[in-house]
């Protein structure tokens, strides 16, 4: 069993080698931070945004939520898929998303949207000097244990993983909410937000940062709607509804009896209303290369997400949406 161990040290570097480096939080610290929040907290938003349809949403939700939630700044994350060929033509159509939606939310976005890495993080010794990564680093250093940053990465978590490899110290004063992976005791991790960089992943859960995670399956998988009830709820209420409407009408295809998971609202509900989102304190799973979790019950204590009340969620999300 010794050799074993040994064998598989050497294989997976990326998964031990670097955790050195961070700043060690104590265990207490890092439960208080993870607790609910309950009063106003600020927030910054980090999104991909013309992956899908759901980050718009989740976008207008933070920005509109102002009643628990103080929106410092947005900014673009990578992607590749149907809807751009490479991570940075993905992160620049994600950018102009967020200035279109900031357009009709009547927002500037001066000193508020920034483009994010125009590449995943390839090599822990080179992160990604992004101005979203720096504006992360300036917000973060300005923070405070007593009045954290929350973080709220709702594609893959490039950004992030860049500015704590830049300026480790940030994740005293952080708390990042992910929307990304799946549960626990899912087969794999092959979900689109974890692996599109999955270095980027495993920098974020080795480095102790207090992190809450919203997993896909079988979780924000029940956060669905239908276009019925969006057409019901935002068709023709404001400029901002119908945008929203139009983009899930388009994303559509005309297919029948389809419905749509809204992914991304999840990580900002946790903020407006903890009790809508049911969540467990867990040890942090390590990630593998082979893009599995593997169970150390030695690892310290990151909040996950269990179960969600889709119901009370949507309702919120629609009122404010309609206004």
């Amino acid at each position: 069993m010794k050799y074993i161990y040994i064998l598989i040290i050497l294989l997976s570097p990326s998964i031990n080698s670097y955790a050195q480096n961070f700043p060690k939080l104590e265990e207490t610290f890092r439960l208080n931070q993870l607790k609910p929040p309950t009063g106003k907290v600020r927030m910054v938003l980090d999104t991909d945004t013309y992956n899908e349809v759901d980050d718009q949403f989740a976008l207008a939700y933070a920005y509109l939520s102002n009643e628990k939630i103080q929106m410092e700044a947005v900014y673009a994350a990578p992607f590749k898929n149907s809807r751009a060929e490479n991570a940075g033509i993905g992160m620049e159509k994600s950018y102009k998303e967020i200035l279109r939606l900031l357009k009709i939310l009547g927002k500037s976005p001066d000193d508020f949207a920034f483009r994010g890495s125009d590449r995943y993080l390839e090599n822990i010794s080179k992160p990604v000097r992004s101005d979203a990564a720096l504006d992360l680093i300036k917000k973060a250093m300005a923070s405070s244990p007593k009045n954290p940053l929350y973080v709220v990465p709702i594609g893959c978590i490039t950004n992030i993983a860049s500015a704590i490899l830049i300026e480790p110290k940030i994740i005293k004063n952080i708390v990042v909410v992910w929307l990304g992976g799946n549960g626990l005791n899912w087969p794999d991790q092959k979900e689109f937000n974890l692996k599109q960089d999955v270095l980027s992943t495993q920098v974020v859960l080795n480095s102790g940062v207090p992190f809450v995670i919203m997993p896909c399956r079988p979780v924000v998988s029940h956060f669905q709607t239908t276009i019925p009830e969006l057409k019901y709820y935002l068709k023709g209420k404001n400029e901002l509804s119908n945008y929203l409407y139009n983009i899930v009408v388009e994303y559509s295809g005309g297919r029948d009896a389809w419905s749509k998971v809204i992914w991304d609202v999840t990580a900002v509900a946790w903020l407006v209303n903890p009790s809508w989102i049911t969540t467990d304190i867990v040890h942090s799973p390590i990630l593998t290369d082979q893009v599995t979790y593997s169970v150390d019950q030695g690892r310290h204590f990151i909040r996950i997400a269990k179960d969600l009340n889709r119901d009370g969620i949507f309702k919120d999300l629609f009122e404010k949406l309609a206004k």
